[in-house]
């Protein structure tokens, strides 16, 4: 049994801490309404990339999209991040933009798997976004930050609110947590400038979300992940296929969504390991794993990016570990839509 299904089980226990954590969210966002609570303001601009669940919505494979198309539209890029998962506190800056990093634990999985990505682009993980913010302007002085899973984060002003929405949530997804997957409730979504729907290439859409989304305010975009069947390690690339099985390992938030892209590229899925988000793996996950492969008969574990940042160093007996390698695309009318909305809202 998959571990989102277990947490299904007991779900219902939980609902009184979600009613708790809804009127927090409720009173907390009637304060920043009425200017009782102050968001403070960095001298550059600010773009949030963020999302209203608690994860899956693709935000890393955005930010990196995002960062990248702003540098070739000549602008200096920041990515500011609170480095969730990480060990470390406080202002660390995880690449200047030249060197590249490793270890993922003084800084959080996505931050490394971002430095590891981006060539020119510095970044910083801060659980104080406004000194993390001021560390990047005074060591970089880019025109501008990305904010990194910013919507929640309103002590922190930003010109353009970009929000994700998965194509695949449906009504169980849209609950308070610890109940459902929600940070607050869906009509909070007016406050954003954009939505963008992901990953619409694996799954169209539900009448939920249609639904949802017509009644909202902001603009929409459709949005979806390329790939193809070759995997990558550090060592070499391989194209694989239907005869190949192979082993999936993933710690996400969305390990459906990683199921479903590997079927659409056609890898053959003998076993798929499934970890909590943000999974620290242990040597006696590894040999799980093993266990797993040698089952199946099978020489190749694969996974996603963000699990290979933090499984690369680990021995896997001859066990070659590859990662599936995506990117987050739109379609170039509705990309033009969406810079002239960035372009709009950052001249404001």
């Amino acid at each position: 049994m998959e571990w989102n299904e277990k947490i299904l089980k007991f779900r219902f226990i939980l609902f009184p801490l979600a009613l708790f954590y809804w009127a927090t969210i409720f009173w907390r966002n009637i304060l920043y309404n009425y200017k009782f609570f102050v968001s403070r303001k960095l001298p550059t601009k600010i773009i949030s990339i963020g999302n209203i669940t608690t994860g899956g919505t693709g935000k890393t494979p955005a930010v990196i999209y995002l960062a990248k198309n702003l540098q070739e539209k000549g602008k200096s890029v920041g990515i500011l991040s609170r480095g969730y998962g990480r060990k470390t506190a406080g202002t660390q800056l995880v690449t200047d933009g030249k060197n590249i990093v490793d270890d993922w634990r003084n800084f959080g999985d996505e931050a490394t798997l971002m430095a590891q990505k981006l060539k020119g682009v510095p970044i910083v993980v801060d659980e104080n976004r406004y000194r993390g913010g001021l560390f990047l302007i005074d060591k970089f002085k880019p025109d501008i930050i990305i904010l990194d899973d910013g919507f929640q984060h309103r002590s922190l002003e930003r010109n353009c609110d970009i929000v994700l929405l998965n194509s695949q949530d449906q009504p169980a997804d849209h609950k308070m947590i610890p109940y459902g997957n929600l940070r607050e409730p869906c009509k909070y979504l007016n406050r954003a400038d954009v939505l963008i729907l992901t990953k619409t290439n694996l799954t169209e859409p539900s009448l939920y979300l249609k639904h949802l989304t017509k009644n909202l305010k902001p603009p929409k975009i459709n949005s979806h992940l390329y790939f193809n069947k070759t995997v990558t390690n550090a060592v070499k690339s391989v194209c694989l296929d239907e005869n190949t099985p192979v082993v999936a390992v993933s710690g996400i938030a969305d390990t459906a969504g990683f199921h479903k892209t590997l079927e659409a590229a056609g890898i053959n899925i003998c076993e798929t390991i499934v970890f909590l988000d943000h999974h620290d793996y242990l040597q006696k996950d590894i040999s799980v794993i093993l266990e797993k492969a040698e089952k199946c008969n099978v020489d190749i574990i694969v996974t996603t990016e963000k699990d290979m940042v933090k499984l690369k160093n680990y021995n896997f007996d001859g066990v070659e570990l590859f990662s599936l390698a995506i990117q987050f695309q739109i379609e170039k009318t509705a990309e033009k839509k969406l810079f002239n909305i960035i372009d709009r809202k950052l001249s404001i």
